[in-house]
């Protein structure tokens, strides 16, 4: 993966993780966010992009950086929200918000300012 390559694709995990704080702050809190069909649409469609574009990272990346279980639990979300027909748990989807989400950009943060 070139230098580019990969900057483009923190740069837009960096955008995802933006716009879902942006539509969170606009519906004042994550649980209204996720009590309203385009909030909760909008957020998935990102949490669904974030794991999406984790995967792709070089492994050598993956190594350098300890983003394994981010890659890895983010991916696995992916598929839990595009392949769960019968229904997402928006408690776990909560969770991902409050907690995972804060720390991966912290992370895609100090990755950016390597580079």
């Amino acid at each position: 993966m070139s230098e580019n390559s990969f900057l483009a694709k923190i740069d837009f995990i960096l955008e995802m993780i933006e716009n879902v704080e942006l539509i969170i702050n606009r519906h004042k809190g994550i649980v209204e966010t996720l009590e309203d069909i385009e909030g909760q649409m909008a957020i998935l469609m990102a949490i669904s992009q974030i794991g999406e574009t984790l995967k792709k990272f070089d492994d050598t990346l993956i190594e350098k950086y300890d983003l394994k279980e981010d890659k890895e639990g983010a991916y696995y979300t992916r598929n839990y929200i595009v392949h769960d027909y019968e229904g997402v748990d928006l408690g776990f989807i909560e969770n991902i918000l409050r907690e995972y989400l804060p720390k991966l950009k912290t992370k895609i943060l100090k990755i950016k300012s390597d580079f």
